[in-house]
């Protein structure tokens, strides 16, 4: 009988929101943050060493570049960081904290644009539909949709055709799939693609596997969820935290399953919540996160 993988706190780092896992292939390490305190982290699986820079404000996501820089999205817009030098360079706008927003998910399409998503600085509400995903080209932006409570999930079909995105909204809980047309950046043809009223939890970060299957982190659910391209759940795990975030393939063969989570305090049930989970998936490999590129 097969057994289920089992999931161990590599990072018991008790992170208030835990998010934004990569893995970076070239530097085989896996980069995730702390949103509330634009806390920046670069753990290394072999050593288990996790190192961090706090850059003092929210950080919902980022990226890493093709000459081994990071790109973060903040309140105040993107920045090219220096990790160990912990320096800023601001980039390009919006600045979503002037409009009560931040950050939240984003992502790399397969030929290195950078997305993120906003959405309220105080949660969101049923009245507000203003979470807007953005495009860093370089030095600019480029809004590209708007009208979502909170942008989450965002990923790209190995073939980069196809592109995803969630609202994790308690009243919404849809992931949208849209044809993608990379060579000039389009979305189009915008159809659900997975209800998860039907699973336990809500739908938070995404990425996907080497078969195109999409994985969901359920937030409030203690699940992660492997869906076909056809929409199908096909694999469920368990996970030892309430509020898992953000999943990301690593390791030298992608196949270790690493996934943030948010900090659930005076639990007994999750002692190591707001840690950093990992597994080993030997019938699965994940596809690499693409680095962003400068465009023209």
């Amino acid at each position: 009988m097969k057994r289920a993988p089992v999931f161990d706190c590599v990072i018991d780092a008790r992170a208030r929101l835990g998010e934004g896992a990569i893995w970076s292939a070239h530097q085989q390490r896996l980069l995730w943050v702390d949103i509330p305190t634009g806390r920046v982290n670069r753990y290394d699986p072999v050593s288990h060493h996790n190192e961090s820079w706090e850059f003092g404000r929210p950080l919902g996501c980022l990226g890493e570049t093709d000459n081994d820089g990071v790109i973060g999205a903040f309140t105040d817009g993107f920045y090219q960081l220096a990790l160990e030098a912990k320096t800023e360079i601001f980039l390009a706008g919006p600045r979503p904290a002037e409009h009560g927003h931040r950050f939240n998910d984003g992502s790399v399409d397969m030929v290195g644009r950078f997305y993120a998503g906003t959405m309220p600085l105080t949660g969101p509400s049923a009245n507000d539909v203003t979470g807007t995903l953005y495009r860093l080209d370089s030095a600019r932006t480029t809004k590209v949709m708007s009208g979502f409570h909170v942008i989450n999930g965002l990923a790209f079909a190995p073939d980069g055709r196809t592109a995803y995105v969630s609202d994790s909204f308690a009243d919404t809980q849809l992931i949208w799939a849209y044809d993608y047309d990379q060579d000039i950046a389009e979305w189009s043809n915008k159809r659900v693609f997975f209800d998860a009223n039907t699973v336990a939890g809500r739908p938070d970060g995404g990425t996907v596997d080497a078969d195109g299957c999409y994985w969901m982190a359920g937030v409030s659910g203690w699940q992660l969820y492997r869906i076909t391209p056809d929409g199908k759940v096909d694999l469920t795990l368990n996970i030892p935290a309430e509020k898992p975030t953000r999943i990301a393939f690593g390791g030298t063969d992608l196949k270790t399953l690493f996934c943030t989570s948010i900090r659930v305090d005076n639990d007994s049930k999750q002692p190591q919540s707001g840690g950093v989970f990992a597994t080993r998936l030997e019938s699965v490999q994940g596809v690499a996160h693409p680095r962003i590129r400068q465009f023209p």
